[in-house]
């Protein structure tokens, strides 16, 4: 089937489908909604503006859960009322349409309708119908008496930046997660004049982005490898070393290739570390089209125990973390990490981080950086390294080394990124890198 084709009849409600069973898999089963998207057998069998809406749908719900649900309690003429968890995913599949996707209320209720028949939900056909009718009627002074902010992030973010950022830049934060992310491209050549052929504009740290939307693949210079899609924020670390020309460095948990590529347009003999054999697989991939492959080496390996057999000038750690700082990109984030993770992952850095160190040369360079916004996994294993390797050493980042955004670095040198950042432009992602320098 291909965009020309018409729909079958029942594809409408095909699409509602697929989209409720990526949604009970994402908070029922608690999957990222990007493998329950690749794991998805339903998405076959749709056509391709189908599946552009499905994962459009979803992505709203989820991004607007908060409010979704705050919306359809208010409609419920018992306080406190449970719905069987098929009954509120229906619901909020169709309040996603009503109330943030324009879509026209007869083909979003008859729908949701249709579908709680085929999953066998008979006896709520007239409360779905009931209440998906009345949002639909009073949309306007529901969104109006919301605070959306504030009902789409869950209370231990809420409470966790608002302590370490402030009230004022916690809800710039999440205001910016609100509205899809943009996109963001690094360039191997001339910014410049990629800016041009992309019809894109150029950020003061070097990338550029377009709005979001089309197929990347399609982009001009995507075949012939000119560029890659990686966020602002993310591009930021790899670029604070600089040119490495003759030098060798590994780049640790590096799979999908972001920064590894980078590493290796900067020069470098690269070694690509992951312990994920798929992943590494893509980043293979990923270097073939960039032209960089001759300059990468792949192991499959765990960080934590892998040893190099040198040590070497550069060490990048992109650490597994908790992602909290791209739910405006992952808005499933939001919902499936916890407290608890962090402090699991926050381990988890620190023996990556030790490894890291013993892999460089006296005088090697080592950037740490994850995109969480929580300072467990940033600032405080900084501080917690130096105290127990006191061989390294901060080597602060310079204004001019993130476009002048003064803004951007901390006290102590370090860069932290919030989505609250270049709001005028589209925010970026939550990001934390440091640099060090190990001593002789």
């Amino acid at each position: 089937m291909t965009d020309e084709t018409p729909a079958p009849a029942d594809s409408a409600l095909a699409t509602r489908g697929v989209a409720l069973d990526l949604l009970f898999n994402v908070l029922a089963k608690r999957v990222p909604f990007d493998d329950a998207w690749e794991g998805s057998r339903g998405l076959r069998a749709l056509a391709p503006r189908d599946r552009a809406f499905t994962r459009l749908l979803v992505a709203t719900t989820l991004r607007r859960l908060g409010q979704i649900d705050d919306a359809i309690q208010s409609m419920l003429t018992k306080q406190g009322q449970q719905l069987k968890a098929v009954v509120q995913d229906i619901l909020r599949l169709g309040a996603a349409q009503l109330l943030f996707l324009g879509t026209p209320a007869h083909a979003a209720v008859d729908t949701a309708v249709e579908l709680a028949v085929a999953r066998r939900q008979h006896p709520y056909k007239g409360l779905i119908n009931a209440i998906l009718r009345r949002l639909d009627r009073e949309r306007d002074a529901i969104l109006a008496a919301q605070d959306a902010g504030r009902l789409n992030t869950p209370d231990w973010l809420w409470l966790s930046w608002r302590k370490t950022y402030g009230t004022a830049l916690t809800r710039a934060i999440v205001e910016t997660h609100l509205a899809e992310a943009p996109l963001d491209i690094t360039v191997k050549g001339d910014a410049g004049a990629w800016a041009g052929r992309l019809e894109a504009v150029p950020l003061p740290t070097g990338s550029l982005r377009r709005t979001a939307g089309g197929q990347v693949t399609e982009l001009s210079g995507f075949d012939e490898g000119g560029w890659w899609v990686q966020d602002a924020a993310a591009a930021i670390p790899a670029r604070l070393f600089g040119n490495l020309t003759g030098r060798t460095a590994i780049d640790l948990c590096a799979a999908p290739g972001g920064k590894t590529a980078q590493l290796a347009a900067a020069g470098a003999q690269v070694t690509a570390v992951d312990r994920s054999d798929r992943r590494l697989a893509r980043l293979t991939e990923n270097m073939a089209r960039l032209d960089l492959a001759g300059q990468v080496a792949t192991i499959v390996a765990d960080a934590t125990e892998w040893r190099p057999a040198a040590p070497v000038d550069a060490v990048l750690l992109d650490a597994p973390c908790s992602a909290t700082g791209t739910i405006r990109r992952h808005p499933d984030v939001a919902r499936l990490k916890t407290e608890e993770d962090v402090e699991k992952l926050a381990r988890i850095q620190s023996r990556l981080l030790y490894r890291a160190v013993d892999m460089l040369k006296p005088g090697g360079t080592l950037v740490y950086c994850t995109c969480s916004l929580q300072p467990e996994e940033g600032e405080n294993q900084i501080t917690n390294l130096l105290y127990r390797r006191p061989e390294m050493v901060i080597e602060p980042v310079t204004p001019d080394e993130v476009g002048g955004l003064t803004d951007l670095l901390t006290g102590d040198g370090f860069v932290r990124c919030t989505p609250g950042h270049l709001a005028e432009q589209g925010g970026m992602d939550g990001f934390f890198a440091a640099r060090l320098r190990r001593t002789g």
